[in-house]
């Protein structure tokens, strides 16, 4: 048993530090959506014809607060990662595309580079997690290969 816990990975710092990047300011613009809603919450959802924007807004702020929040403590970070990546393409392309139609490419680069910065930490972090299962999940099995390639090699195999 002790072998297991011994070859299972502490967070990494990579890790570490997409979750001290991407979940504060997660946590900022949910909170930011409640307290200017006219603007970042259901007032600007509204403006750009998101349907349902009264009931839009608050949704995506909670989301960002609590997803925001638990990526911080580190507590099942690819679960919380996923809606951020949903929230984060739909911005992109509810807001920056018809940007970048309207103004050009160099606009549409410059107005959504936080949204990509944003998007590409939370897939970071989604891909780190899958890759610490993995090494998780290698190591739960690798005693039980173990113990069978010993037992046999004890009967002549």
């Amino acid at each position: 048993m002790s072998k297991i816990s011994s070859q299972q990975p502490r967070q990494s710092i990579e890790g570490l530090i997409l979750r001290c990047i991407v979940g504060p300011v997660f946590v900022s613009e949910g909170i930011q959506k409640f307290l200017f809603s006219d603007t970042l919450g259901a007032g600007r959802f509204a403006k750009i014809g998101l349907p349902f924007s009264e009931v839009l807004g608050p949704i995506v702020g909670t989301t960002e607060i609590v997803c925001g929040v638990m990526i911080l403590l580190g507590w099942q970070i690819r679960s919380f990662a996923m809606p951020l990546i949903a929230i984060m393409v739909v911005a992109i392309v509810s807001t920056k595309v018809p940007m970048m139609l309207d103004s050009g490419l160099w606009t549409f680069l410059h107005e959504s580079r936080t949204d990509w910065a944003m998007m590409l930490g939370c897939v970071g972090l989604v891909l780190i997690d899958n890759n610490q299962r993995r090494f998780r999940e290698d190591a739960s099995s690798r005693p039980m290969y173990d113990s069978l390639a010993k037992t046999q090699s004890e009967k002549g195999h």
